[in-house]
């Protein structure tokens, strides 16, 4: 095998968060364990006969050996309640049967693809120069304000998971760098004061995730990207065509509105169109997963463990960024949420691939404002919200801006540089035709983003997210309502809304206004009920005539 260049900045980046070492010769390189742990992950892969790992207490200690072979001496110490979690989970909760296929059949196999994740990590660097020509599309970590992609093979990403599941990487710097917990010592420690058993039923999707992958390793790839609308148009933007629109831009778009169709049952997960499927997400990229959270967001990542393994490279997002992953599969059923959550059995996905190997789950993560009260009808954070969903909802390389001013659209439009072209510049000369995605009749897959625990308003926020898909020229938007109350009219007022033929400009301004007056207490009711008087009384289908 070719060996890895010394210079390169995307291993280079990464490395301090691997528990791998750099074995150096000359120019080149390859990444190694250190030979005591290669010693203790061997005599693992070769079952309880010989590493005497056959239960949750025994794995932990020996968790706490490997770690200690790696030199994580200085490092943050592990939660000092994830040995009870761990001899409490496969020790008690985990019947016997479970328990001696787990110690004797996958612990092995998972020593065996931790034994191999140097290679798989040198034979991903390789790819990637292959693909791009440079050295700057490997895994590596993506920087907030710096769009990019990082594609990683399903079998690399499991190996990865077991290295988080062995709490293996390094903690020490995370914090600085502004990245979430990876390792699994957390989840773990939860187990012990989890009266309603929601953890331990996301700790069985795990569990699951890795008896499935033992059993038959997934072959396909996954792509992570860091999406950013500039905050302003620079030689820092690489080109991308649109920059952080205004509240003005928004009241000016001419883009006609997609279908929107209500949808009261169900799961945004389940659904079977050609989506855009929304992760209701924290700023740090999956939320509570690895700690207490159990709602939107750490449910989809216990169903689709791959998505965890993004924690591990993405640093949290700002107000301008999302993170868009495709081809992640689902390996779990479960009922529930929150508190109610559990773990109902195997999941076989049967989702199509598309031609570079992913499977077409396409999951984007935005982080709405957390607790706003009053504040979130201030138009600050109306735009900042609409601008989050727009650039999660935006597939750059295919956008421009409708204005209903030809002057304007010259203003702020003059760059038809493609988003991809933008990747280009930065990454090297991929190969176009293979990055391109037939987005077309791509819609959006939504729900009640930024409501419950965070607070958002229900009406407000599904509003929001439609002028988003809509002006990103999304194909339509789904929407889950779940069953919320305030959202009984919504349907009644996006049938008229579409029937009318307002724009997105027609539909910003009633929402303005409806904010306005509720900054000003003058209305107290929401949205729908707000709006239905001004829809009846309308004489004309012109939005228009409604503001004069």
């Amino acid at each position: 095998m070719e060996s890895l260049s010394l210079s390169r900045s995307d291993l280079n980046s990464i490395l301090p968060f691997l528990p791998l070492s750099i074995r150096a010769a000359s120019s080149s390189s390859s990444l190694s364990w250190s030979e005591r742990a290669q010693d203790s992950l061997r005599a693992l892969s070769l079952g309880p006969t010989v590493s005497h790992v056959d239960s949750g207490e025994v794995l932990f200690d020996f968790i706490l050996d490997l770690r200690d072979s790696l030199g994580f001496y200085s490092h943050p110490p592990l939660s000092s309640r994830a040995l009870d979690g761990f001899s409490l989970f496969f020790d008690e909760f985990m019947s016997r049967m479970d328990a001696r296929v787990w110690f004797n059949e996958v612990v092995p196999a998972l020593a065996n693809l931790l034994l191999k994740l140097p290679s798989l990590l040198d034979c991903h660097y390789l790819k990637s120069d292959q693909l791009s020509g440079h050295s700057f599309s490997g895994l590596r970590i993506m920087n907030s304000q710096h769009p990019g992609i990082v594609f990683l093979t399903q079998e690399l990403i499991a190996s990865l998971l077991a290295c988080a599941l062995f709490c293996l990487f390094p903690s020490k710097d995370r914090n600085a760098k502004h990245l979430p917990i990876i390792n699994f010592d957390q989840l773990f420690a939860t187990l012990l004061s989890d009266s309603k058993h929601c953890q331990e039923h996301k700790v069985k999707c795990l569990v699951h995730y890795f008896e499935r992958i033992c059993k038959d390793t997934p072959t396909g790839l996954v792509s992570f990207e860091r999406k950013v609308l500039p905050f302003k148009q620079s030689s820092y933007s690489h080109g991308v065509s649109i920059s952080y629109p205004t509240a003005d831009l928004w009241s000016n778009s001419a883009s006609s509105l997609c279908p929107f169709m209500v949808v009261d049952s169900g799961y945004i997960e389940d659904q079977e169109y050609e989506a855009l499927e929304v992760d209701f997400a924290n700023e740090y990229l999956g939320g509570g997963a690895l700690s207490r959270g159990c709602v939107q967001e750490e449910i989809r990542f216990m169903i689709n463990p791959e998505l965890i393994i993004g924690m591990l490279f993405m640093p949290c997002m700002r107000d301008n960024e999302a993170i868009e992953i495709i081809g992640v599969e689902r390996f779990s059923q479960y009922m529930g949420y929150g508190s109610s959550f559990r773990f109902v059995g195997d999941h076989v996905d049967t989702k199509p691939f598309d031609k570079m190997g992913r499977r077409k789950t396409r999951i984007v993560a935005i982080d709405a404002l957390c607790r706003p009260r009053m504040a979130q009808y201030e138009i600050r954070f109306l735009l900042r919200e609409a601008n989050k969903a727009l650039c999660g909802f935006l597939e750059h390389s295919n956008y421009h801006w409708s204005y209903q001013s030809s002057q304007e659209h010259e203003t702020h439009c003059s760059s038809e540089n493609s988003y991809l072209d933008s990747y280009n510049s930065q990454y090297g000369n991929e190969k176009k035709e293979d990055m391109e995605i037939d987005e077309d009749k791509i819609g959006i897959s939504t729900g009640n983003w930024g409501c419950g625990a965070f607070g958002g308003d229900p009406e407000i926020k599904s509003m929001i997210q439609w002028l988003a898909a809509a002006q990103a020229n999304r194909a339509f938007i789904h929407y889950y309502t779940f069953e919320e109350p305030s959202l009984e009219q919504l349907k009644q007022v996006t049938e008229w809304i579409l029937d009318h033929k307002w724009t997105v400009g027609d539909l910003w301004k009633m929402l303005a206004d409806y904010a306005s007056q509720r900054l000003k207490r003058e209305v107290k009711g929401g949205f729908c009920s707000w709006l239905l008087p001004h829809l009846n009384n309308a004489n004309s289908s012109n939005a228009h005539d409604m503001h004069q």
